[in-house]
């Protein structure tokens, strides 16, 4: 049976990873699945079957286990039809460097290995398979996840990024750029410069994202609004904006894109 049940983070973690999702899919006809745009990186754990990458942003093709995915502005594409099951992490550009050891520009658009950044993670999958509930599993990986935060370097990004990544979210992606280059202090070319180097995506196309992800999270509520409604509540000038922001950061649309999710 098909399933995804989320875990929510430890406080200690919580910076570093928003979310944990557990999901298990059966067996079905070959086709493919949009990896979207969002202001999170992506990794995942295959306890059953693997992650057939057919296209990323930057880096081609690519079959994994356990891989780790950067921010993009364009959807991947992901093969689907073996039967999976496996853990999936809603990293933070703090959590990269953090936990992964370096900043999350340096996997922009891109999808690694996650054996060549996080040391031990055959042993932690076994760890994983061996528990007996997908909540003893997700209890698992966040406390070795807050063990290993603890212990990790002190890797933190300048103030003023952090800043304005947080004016961002809390706006929902609709602050005005010059807004928030004032309040960090910086220029706005500047502030954008810096926040790509340190993220992957520049300031406009960091609010277009996190934008975007609002508008997924509250269309995949079970109280979703209808489109137009949706788009004004998240800041788009109107449904067309909302449609092209879905073809462009997702490969498809809307509604298609909430029906694959519920």
């Amino acid at each position: 049976m098909a399933g995804a049940w989320r875990w929510r983070t430890s406080a200690a973690l919580r910076p570093l990873v928003s979310e944990i999702w557990a999901w298990s899919t059966p067996a079905g006809p070959p086709g493919v699945h949009q990896g979207v745009a969002s202001g999170h990186l992506t990794v995942v754990l295959c306890l059953r079957g693997t992650v057939d990458l057919l296209h990323t942003p930057r880096a081609g093709s690519g079959r994994f286990v356990a891989s780790a995915a950067g921010l993009h502005a364009s959807p991947a594409v992901i093969a689907t039809g073996p039967a999976q099951e496996g853990v999936q992490l809603a990293l933070t550009w703090r959590g990269a460097r953090t936990l992964l050891g370096l900043p999350a520009a340096e996997l922009a658009g891109d999808v690694v290995d996650l054996a060549a950044l996080l040391p031990g993670v055959d042993a932690l999958l076994d760890r994983l398979h061996a528990a007996p509930t997908w909540s003893a599993r997700c209890a698992l990986l966040d406390a070795e996840l807050c063990r290993r935060a603890a212990a990790g370097p002190d890797r933190a990004a300048p103030s003023e990024v952090g800043r304005a990544w947080d004016l961002l979210v809390a706006s929902g992606g609709t602050a005005r750029i010059a807004a928030v280059a004032d309040d960090v202090g910086w220029s706005a070319r500047h502030l954008s410069e810096r926040l790509r180097r340190e993220t992957g995506l520049a300031t406009k196309t960091a609010a277009r994202v996190i934008r975007f992800e609002r508008a997924c999270r509250v269309l995949r509520s079970p109280a979703a609004p209808p489109l137009a409604e949706l788009a004004v509540r998240c800041g788009y000038a109107d449904q067309q904006h909302l449609a092209r922001d879905f073809r462009d950061l997702a490969g498809t649309t809307a509604t298609a894109w909430r029906a694959e999710r519920t």
